[in-house]
């Protein structure tokens, strides 16, 4: 007999919104009070009826075996040595270390695993020092991403200094001085506090006290971010503003006088210096990107970017994602159908030679790293390839540094193929398996995401590992919304066009049942965080097309999500429901707001109590709506985490508990053997 889910009270809650009334009887899920912690609970214990049992007994020594292996995080190098942060096999949280050179022994500068006792303090950024005499990282607890900053000596790992409670930093927003750093800080969770930023300098000398610190003039909006950029030859400081993934303004600051650099083009800048000359990566007259540099002497203050010079041209065939500088090289990373790619250019732009790469993997999204010498770092993956440390130095080709070593018994294929999306565009997908035919009814998972211009590139999955030893189909489609394609995959998805995200992913699921890999009774779907929006929006519109769903830290309630935590810094990707054109639109899709009296795939909501992005409210109400319109036996089903948040700085024994619910679920609904 099915099991029934626990009742759910509802109140009245009435808005009316550009002259339509919305009743949103769940409401009252969005607090944090003891009614709403005792349905929370009611819910864990109505899930864990599920997903405790035979096959999470069977999958658990599977699970830890592959947990079981060391990890290696990207290597930072700086003069006097690399910095790589390290999780031995036996350990929960990663170490951060250091090596005079890479042939020796790691230092550990500090362990997180002897913080605390739960492991809920964790260390997830760092940025050495342009010497590498110290060294700053961040401290968070309970996955919250409000941070702590210690900046610690990098001979004796002693603390030099410690900021408190600086907020929502981390290492795209802090640059180091001779005498201290700059770094963006934001106000507390409450009330909107992360959204109230600024940006300040901190001397090493100064206390230690935020009161201390000498904010800079420049003043950030809810919809903008702050990257800081400086260098040790360099007279300079340049502020990248970017709002809403879709433009940057960048100043200079010499002498205490900022003067723009580029401001009101539609279009992305992000700097990296050389003493004072600037290489923009851009996306002016370049939805693929290309490298443009500029004096700083000579620019700052034109406000033009005609003051720039065009350095490594827009590819046609490939997206120009990151780039890093060595002593006399560019080292640029492409991806080419989602594809990495690595190709060294003199800076004048000549183009020196490719790096031989692995195929159908790709370079971690921030791990490419260059140096002072002729070096650059980076971390690689691919769907049946762990997370690897690599060196990479032109005229000497790519070395493996550090790699896990991670039981996989099944000899994994990876397939590339092509689909047609509702309005015609063709849209790539990734197939993996371990020697499936099509024409089979096979166990299918398929994972999309679809937002920001953020790519879905290859990458290990250790958990999948058993799904695909046991017959199981992987797949990952490249989505409009992505970066897959540049800025214009992106647009294509964003605000009015936020359909076509849906539309690829339905007609994904499409391909694959047509192609013979699978059947919609043996097809689940994936998402997280927009990607959950993902996958909510493609249940509601097609229930009869997935037998299971992975709901995990979700967006769902889209007339509300610009009211919670981060949310507001969003309308750029989605427009805003105060604004009645967008809300006509967005009430349309909203996977809260088209939820009907219906049979639905069984349906696992994951969030977090302490996520600080996506509002926990989203998959409780979702769920609740769900629970009580749901006309058939499939369990839909809430699993709210303590201690941890949107996914940052989870311990090694979280991540196995979590995916040991995820995949039971997944092999149950399936009928995986």
């Amino acid at each position: 007999m099915p099991r029934t889910p626990p009742p759910t009270e509802t109140r009245d809650a009435v808005e009316t919104l550009h002259g339509e009334e919305i009743r949103d009887p769940y409401r009252w899920l969005e607090g944090d009070d003891e009614d709403v912690s005792a349905w929370v609970s009611a819910q864990n214990e109505h899930a864990k009826s599920f997903l405790r049992g035979e096959t999470r007994d069977d999958l658990e020594p599977r699970f830890r075996a592959l947990a079981n292996s060391a990890a290696y995080f990207p290597v930072v190098p700086t003069p006097n040595g690399y910095f790589q942060r390290y999780t031995p096999a036996d350990e929960d949280l990663p170490l951060l270390t250091v090596r005079d050179d890479l042939d020796g022994e790691r230092r550990v500068l500090t362990d997180p695993n002897e913080w605390s006792d739960d492991a809920t303090l964790t260390l997830d950024w760092f940025v050495p020092s342009p010497d590498g005499s110290l060294v700053a990282y961040g401290v968070t607890e309970g996955g919250t991403e409000q941070y702590d900053v210690r900046v610690v000596d990098a001979k004796t790992g002693d603390t030099v200094d410690e900021l408190r409670e600086t907020g929502r930093t981390g290492e795209r927003s802090f640059a180091w001085t001779d005498g201290g750093f700059y770094y963006g800080r934001t106000g507390a969770l409450e009330d909107g506090g992360q959204l109230d930023k600024s940006l300040a300098y901190h001397r090493l000398d100064g206390g230690g006290e935020d009161d201390a610190d000498d904010e800079l003039p420049i003043e950030l909006d809810g919809q903008t971010w702050a990257g800081l950029h400086t260098d040790t030859d360099s007279d300079y400081l340049v502020v990248e503003l970017t709002r809403g993934w879709e433009r940057t303004d960048v100043y200079a600051e010499r002498d205490g006088e900022f003067e723009p650099l580029v401001t009101g083009e539609d279009a992305i800048f992000e700097p990296r210096l050389r003493g004072n000359r600037a290489f923009f990566l851009t996306s002016l007259d370049a939805p693929n990107y290309r490298i443009v540099a500029a004096e700083l002497a000579d620019a700052a203050g034109r406000d033009a970017p005609e003051a720039f010079e065009p350095v490594v041209p827009e590819r046609d065939d490939a997206i120009l994602r990151d780039f890093v500088l060595t002593t006399d090289h560019i080292v640029a990373h492409y991806e080419r159908d989602a594809v990495s790619e690595l190709v060294a250019f003199d800076l004048d732009g000549t183009r020196v030679e490719d790096a031989p790469l692995p195929e159908l993997g790709s370079i971690d999204e921030g791990s490419l790293h260059g140096s002072t010498d002729e070096e650059c770092f980076f971390r690689y993956q691919s769907f049946d390839h762990p997370p690897t440390a690599y060196r990479y130095a032109v005229g000497e080709g790519v070395t493996k540094l550090d790699a896990p070593e991670v039981p996989v018994e099944a000899d994994l294929q990876v397939e590339r193929e092509r689909y047609e999306s509702a309005d015609g565009t063709e849209v790539p997908l990734f197939v993996v398996h371990a020697g499936v035919e099509p024409g089979g009814d096979n166990p299918t998972l398929l994972y999309g995401y679809g937002g920001f211009e953020l790519s879905q590139t290859p990458a290990f999955r250790r958990y999948a590992v058993p799904f695909l030893e046991r017959g199981g189909v992987f797949v990952v489609a490249n989505i409009r919304g992505g970066g897959e394609f540049g800025e214009e995959w992106h647009h294509a998805a964003r605000k009015e066009h936020k359909q076509n995200t849906f539309d690829d992913f339905i007609a994904a699921a499409e391909h694959l049942v047509e192609r013979g890999y699978t059947s919609p009774e043996r097809l689940a779907i994936d998402g997280r965080s927009n990607g959950g929006l993902t996958v909510g929006a493609s249940i509601t519109q097609r229930p009869d097309l997935f037998a299971a769903c992975l709901c995990i830290v979700p967006l769902l309630d889209m007339l509300r999500f610009h009211r919670f935590l981060l949310g507001a810094s969003w309308t750029a990707e989605y427009g805003s429901p105060d604004d009645p054109a967008a809300f006509e639109y967005i009430r349309e899709y909203s996977p809260y707001h088209n939820v009907e009296e219906r049979e639905y795939p069984a349906v696992l909501f994951k969030t977090a109590e302490g996520d600080t992005r996506v509002h926990p409210a989203h998959a409780r109400k979702m769920a609740a709506r769900m629970q009580a319109k749901h006309t058939g036996d499939a369990p839909i089903l809430l699993r709210e985490e303590r201690d941890t948040g949107h996914g940052v700085g989870k311990p090694t024994e979280m991540v196995v508990r979590e995916k040991l619910d995820e995949w039971t679920f997944v092999f149950e609904q399936l009928g995986v053997e």
